[in-house]
């Protein structure tokens, strides 16, 4: 399960939510360039891929450097949340909350059905994606068995009432059909109500995906690093530079991924697609978190939840997408390859090695002071 899990990630989870928000960013920089139309398929991808390279580059170069931007992208994050919520508070001091009332937010355009419902949960459980990152670079947290549930515990409701009052901020001021058709929601929100400071929709926006980007990238590129460390993947992708102690095959391979994948999807497309594995692989995850605490209580458990948020948790992804196929695989560890295969992943170790100046990573608090 876990061989599966892990390639999954690596091949598809983690660089379709990488081309989503990259597509994202994209968009919300060439709106104002093309206010009356869709952007050109080629200048979003183009554009796309250039913010990629830049933040991989980022990401080789420095770990300091890498979480400095992602501090940085997160306040300003924040702030343009927070300029969306008050102006959509003002607004509804004001009496404008007709597209609030549940008459008009929860109306259908079409016949409700079970494939429609399971869509909208997909859709938005993806904006809730993130939760987990910080268990994927563990080693790399001060303190990890402090400070990680505290983080959580911390991050996740603060998200939940951020996103909540932006959405609501959102419908004080548009229709449910205003934010369907829309190319940039928070664009034409300010558009709307802020007059000659719109301008500062699309930057915001664009400034919170860019952070977006450079923490999926941190966090991919660890989950590939340490699938390679226990062998699950090729060995250079365990290997990290020799001074700079970045992971840098493995940011390449997420990074390269990411690209392929920009070419051949549309943004809800891959939205629905990337959902799907995503909670499909939680399911079977959390379904074990509860198997063990039944099977072997009494196994230690540095850090340790009640029992009941997992239950509740896999309660209500039971509501989630009925599956109209069951995909079959298995993982098999091949052991005894040809002797050519051997020398072909040999031949490009070494040159990956010689490439990119990087040689085996131990485990362990070995890291530089920049982590």
């Amino acid at each position: 399960m876990g061989f599966l899990l892990l390639w999954s990630a690596v091949v598809i989870m983690y660089p379709t939510t990488l081309a989503v928000i990259a597509l994202t960013f994209s968009s919300y920089v060439l709106q104002p360039v093309f206010p009356n139309c869709v952007p050109p398929y080629m200048a979003t991808r183009m554009l796309s891929a250039t913010c990629l390279l830049l933040l991989t580059w980022v990401n080789c170069w420095s770990v300091r450097m890498a979480t400095r931007i992602q501090d940085i992208f997160t306040v300003g994050k924040l702030a343009a949340l927070g300029l969306i919520i008050v102006v959509g508070l003002v607004q509804i001091f004001h009496g404008h909350y007709e597209t609030l009332t549940p008459q008009v937010a929860f109306s259908f355009e079409k016949p409700l059905s079970v494939g429609q419902m399971a869509l909208a949960f997909l859709q938005a459980s993806f904006a809730f994606s993130g939760w987990n990152f910080l268990n994927y670079v563990t080693e790399e947290v001060v303190e990890p068995r402090r400070n990680l549930p505290r983080a959580i515990y911390i991050s996740i409701p603060l998200v939940t009432f951020v996103y909540t009052l932006t959405n609501i901020a959102y419908f004080s001021s548009m229709t449910p059909e205003e934010l369907l058709s829309s190319n940039a929601v928070a664009v034409t929100f300010g558009e709307k109500l802020l007059g000659m400071f719109s301008v500062l929709m699309p930057i915001s926006v664009a400034l919170s995906t860019f952070g977006g980007i450079n923490g999926y990238l941190f966090t991919s590129s660890r989950l590939c690093f340490s699938g390679a460390r226990e062998g699950h993947l090729p060995s250079l992708l365990a290997m990290i530079h020799y001074k700079k102690c970045t992971p840098i095959p493995a940011l390449l391979v997420c990074c390269s991924a990411t690209i392929v994948i920009l070419c051949i999807g549309e943004t809800h497309n891959l939205i629905n697609y990337v959902s799907f594995i995503n909670y499909l692989s939680y399911g079977v995850t959390i379904a074990g978190l509860v198997y063990y605490r039944w099977k072997k209580p009494y196994l230690y458990r540095p850090i340790q939840v009640s029992v009941l948020v997992p239950i509740i948790y896999l309660l209500f992804l039971g509501t989630a997408p009925r599956f109209q196929s069951v995909l079959r695989a298995s993982g098999v560890h091949w052991k005894e390859k040809p002797k050519c295969i051997l020398d072909f992943v040999e031949k490009a170790t070494h040159l990956g090695q010689r490439l990119v100046f990087c040689g085996v990573s131990l485990p362990g608090p070995h890291r530089d002071s920049s982590t």
